[in-house]
């Protein structure tokens, strides 16, 4: 059986130029239209338009200074080489890459990978932490995709990973290497480590989203493998709408850290982005600085060596014929489609992954 793994990401305008930036905008508010309570398909598009054409000028400011975004190179970079990894494997896969708001679109991965005649499909989101916007809005838009050419192959999903060990190693191990070659030390008390996550708005929260449970636990997990007993947390916030955001926002936050120097550490990401270049590089180092704070930022590490064996860890699998729960894969609470799976579901759950199995084998 050949297989398609879709890695799902994000996806950003390469280039500072206002139609492609403006377009963008404008398909990220319509996805996110619910949070106003549009009543019509074509009141959600007005209104998705205003907003993109209120914020454009701003991003298209932080793409001029970062020159454009790397992310969509950079999740090119990780395909390719997640695909030398699954060919050393001998699995017969190929990798393609679908983004959710830019080019290639994930229903156009979706129809490559049909019309190369791959027997299943599996997708992977590239976000470490399962959120509504992102990991599941992302595989939702795979299914769409595939219901819409009536395909019938197998069909797999991987939700959140951010409990793989290696993935927490590949992070503490990345954050501890950057401030050795900066000279700082996490154990002084004049230096404050702070994890930024990506925000979310808080009717997402509150329909049930685990989100910001698995910031938390993850911030944790990264604090006690450094050993370290204390850290912060802030979220990266878009109040575009009038809305309420998860809490505490990150600028907020570091106006309040005690500490002569901060260590960035944006937890939310695996590419280099306009939120890492832009929002922290920029616009978090110019406040801190005013406030007299040290900054320093660690790089994503996108390129890892480690990333390409991980993700292939996670699909062995399904590209093996493998019980999931072998793995300690189980159903997912956030994504409700029984060929869902991830590694943040309780225990329980496991029994749901041995029938699900069982029925594949049927």
């Amino acid at each position: 059986m050949s297989a398609g793994v879709v890695l799902l990401n994000f996806g950003e305008p390469s280039t500072p130029d206002r139609a492609p930036v403006t377009d963008y905008l404008t398909r990220i508010f319509l996805a996110n239209a619910s949070l106003e309570g549009a009543s019509t398909e074509e009141e959600a598009r007005t209104r998705a338009r205003e907003l993109a054409e209120r914020r454009v000028d701003g991003l298209l400011e932080e793409y001029a200074e970062i020159g454009g975004s790397p992310l969509n190179k950079q999740a090119d970079g990780q395909a390719t080489r997640l695909q030398a990894t699954l060919d050393d494997r001998g699995f017969e896969a190929t990798t393609y890459v679908g983004m959710q708001f830019t080019e290639p679109f994930i229903e156009d991965a979706v129809g490559t990978a049909i019309n190369d005649g791959v027997d299943h499909l599996v997708g992977l989101p590239i976000y470490p932490l399962c959120g509504p916007s992102t990991t599941v809005a992302a595989l939702e838009e795979m299914r769409t995709a595939i219901e819409e050419r009536e395909w019938d192959g197998r069909v797999d999903e991987l939700t959140g990973w951010h409990r793989h060990p290696a993935y927490n190693r590949l992070r503490a191990d990345n954050i501890d290497r950057f401030v050795r070659e900066a000279g700082v030390d996490l154990h002084d008390p004049e230096t404050a480590l702070v994890f930024s996550a990506h925000g979310t708005p808080q009717h997402y929260l509150d329909e049930g989203s685990r989100y910001q449970r698995y910031v938390e636990e993850y911030c944790r997990s990264q604090a006690a493998l450094l050993g370290l007993d204390g850290y912060e947390l802030g979220y990266q916030n878009h109040e575009n709408r009038d809305i309420p955001w998860t809490e505490p926002d990150i600028e907020t936050l570091v106006e309040s850290v005690e500490a002569d120097r901060i260590v960035v550490e944006p937890v939310s990401f695996m590419h280099e982005q306009s939120e890492t270049l832009s929002e922290l590089d920029d616009e978090l180092r110019e406040e801190a600085e005013a406030d007299g704070l040290g900054f320093h930022r660690v790089p994503v590490p996108h390129a890892e060596d480690r990333f390409p064996t991980l993700l292939a860890d996670l699909l062995e699998p399904f590209l093996a014929g493998i019980d999931p729960g072998y793995y300690n894969l189980r159903q997912c609470q956030c994504r409700d489609d029984p060929q869902a799976m991830c590694l943040n579901a309780p225990m329980e759950s496991s029994v749901k992954s041995a029938t699900i199995e069982a029925e594949r084998s049927d």
